[in-house]
């Protein structure tokens, strides 16, 4: 049975293939598609990104480990017929030693000239599947009124102690993807 979390909440994962799938429901009658991106930044034990190829996203699908594997790019919300909009597939056997953490986040692709914040999405949630059998494990609805946030970070993944555990974040920022580059990447970002 599947673990409802609240924000803030930790759990262990034990399991080394799992699917961090992301969802959402956009508004209908803003004029625009909504253009949710989910996105995974690798860190290491220095909270920094080591290279861009330690971000997976639309445009860099696999990490240079071969860790994680984002499924593709939803451009419009409409795709997912209630299930996950945007997945990560993540098999922590093959993390690089010199990652500690793996952020999620979901940011509105041209929020500005579309005028859109997550105050317009609803339903909008990460949840943690086991790959091998396709049970959901965990999942975070994020309930809060996020009315100009244009970039949350939904959970993470982190190493404590030698094992994976899960954590529903669920901080907004009114910030694009380029924010969370260069709170962790410390070289030339590239978009």
């Amino acid at each position: 049975m599947a673990i409802n979390l609240q924000k803030g909440q930790k759990i262990n994962i034990g399991l080394s293939k799992l699917k961090v799938g992301l969802g959402w429901d956009p508004n209908e009658g803003t004029g625009y598609d909504f253009d949710l991106d989910a996105s995974a930044i690798m860190i290491d034990s220095n909270r920094v990104l080591p290279s861009d190829e330690y971000f997976v996203f639309f445009n860099n699908l696999k990490s240079p480990d071969g860790s994680l594997e984002h499924t593709g790019d939803d451009p419009s919300g409409k795709h997912s017929n209630g299930d996950d909009d945007e997945s990560i597939l993540v098999d922590l056997t093959k993390v690089d030693s010199s990652i500690q953490e793996i952020l999620f986040v979901v940011t509105i692709h041209d929020f500005e000239k579309r005028k859109q914040n997550f105050g317009q999405v609803r339903n909008s949630y990460i949840r943690v599947v086991d790959d091998t059998n396709n049970e959901e494990i965990a999942k975070y609805e994020l309930g809060e009124d996020f009315s100009i946030e244009t970039g949350v970070e939904f959970g993470r993944l982190y190493k404590k102690d030698g094992n994976w555990k899960f954590e529903a974040s669920g901080i907004g920022y009114k910030e694009d993807l380029a924010f969370f580059l260069g709170k962790y990447y410390k070289g030339e970002i590239v978009k």
